[in-house]
């Protein structure tokens, strides 16, 4: 959700009477704290912050996230033992995102609150496994909360996940096609027009499985040869290094840390500048043309552009509706 889940989208969420998250990876130190005091300002309910533990600076983050009293540390890559620590330390409840059953037992072991388990339909680095598959596997295996993401957009949905033995559910694409999100409407549209299967799996953005809608820039990037795809992401890392405020010491350093997080190869993390500069293109500035549009499979079934409260409001009383229709098992 980065250059998405900003402060606007983040308190109406909160506000709604859902967890908003700030994707924080698209922000440099700074914007995050001017970030963070902006949803405070917005709202008094809890909110969190999404950050990589393995960025350079994720400890002046962490420092942020403490100092300004936030609620809720998300990662999408796994914290250290220590990390998980120092921020339970201070009260905050940690929150790891997880693809796997093993990930999900190890930050277990070290100490997390909770998962978001994510399935293969999500909109992040997916993987192969279904989340009606995946869910129930890391419900059985852990003994903390799980939340389950990917395929989400309803009541009935939560309805299901709840029956998998989840404690709720995540959606990112739900939110993105909300009123209150900053995706310009032209954007917008693009989603709501596509079906389910406009949403397709590509590893030639970042050199991992990556969800979003075929575009006629993604069937461009599909099509380019090795030389062309390095070329361009050796542009978009020194875009990307001038929009973070970053040198390109701290860049090695943090290619370095997500080499050996991910196992990538070198190539691998070269292609990862590639993610942010193309979804900014498309998710701030509307340039589909020359960007991509991360997406969830549920994309194909999202029709309309709720506010963030009315879209809660739905969720909550199409689950009510949904269970009061079970048959009654006595």
């Amino acid at each position: 959700m980065g250059w998405v889940a900003g402060p606007r989208l983040v308190s109406a969420s909160a506000n709604a009477g859902a967890l908003g998250i700030l994707a924080s990876a698209t922000m440099t130190v700074e914007q995050l704290h001017t970030a963070v005091r902006e949803v405070k300002s917005r709202t008094d309910a809890p909110f969190g912050v999404n950050l990589r533990a393995d960025a350079g600076d994720a400890g002046e983050r962490v420092r942020i996230i403490i100092d300004e009293g936030v609620k809720v540390a998300s990662f999408a890559l796994a914290p250290s033992k220590d990390l998980i620590a120092r921020l339970k330390d201070a009260g905050v409840v940690v929150i790891p995102s997880i693809g796997a059953r093993r990930h999900a037992e190890k930050v277990a072991a070290w100490g997390a609150d909770a998962v978001m388990v994510q399935g293969g339909e999500g909109g992040g680095h997916t993987g192969e496994v279904a989340t009606t598959v995946l869910l129930p596997q890391v419900v059985d295996a852990v003994g903390i909360p799980v939340i389950a993401a990917g395929g989400f957009h309803d009541g009935r949905g939560l309805v299901a996940a709840l029956a998998y033995g989840a404690a709720g559910i995540g959606m990112g694409t739900r939110f993105l096609l909300t009123s209150d999100s900053t995706v310009p409407d032209a954007v917008k549209a693009k989603y709501l027009a596509a079906t389910v299967k406009d949403v397709t799996v590509t590893t030639q953005v970042d050199g991992l499985p990556h969800r979003m809608l075929r575009t006629a820039m993604v069937d461009s990037l599909e099509r380019s040869g090795r030389a062309a795809s390095l070329l361009r992401a050796l542009r978009h890392a020194s875009a990307f290094r001038k929009e973070s405020g970053a040198s390109w010491p701290q860049l090695v350093r943090d290619g370095t840390a997500m080499k050996h997080g991910k196992e990538l190869t070198w190539s691998q993390v070269l292609l990862a500048a590639n993610t942010p500069m193309l979804l900014k293109a498309s998710l701030v500035e509307g340039r589909t043309d020359i960007g991509v549009m991360a997406s969830g499979q549920v994309a194909g079934l999202i029709e309309d552009l709720p506010s963030c409260s009315e879209l809660v409001e739905r969720i909550m009383d199409e689950a009510r509706a949904t269970l009061k229709a079970l048959p009654d098992p006595s």
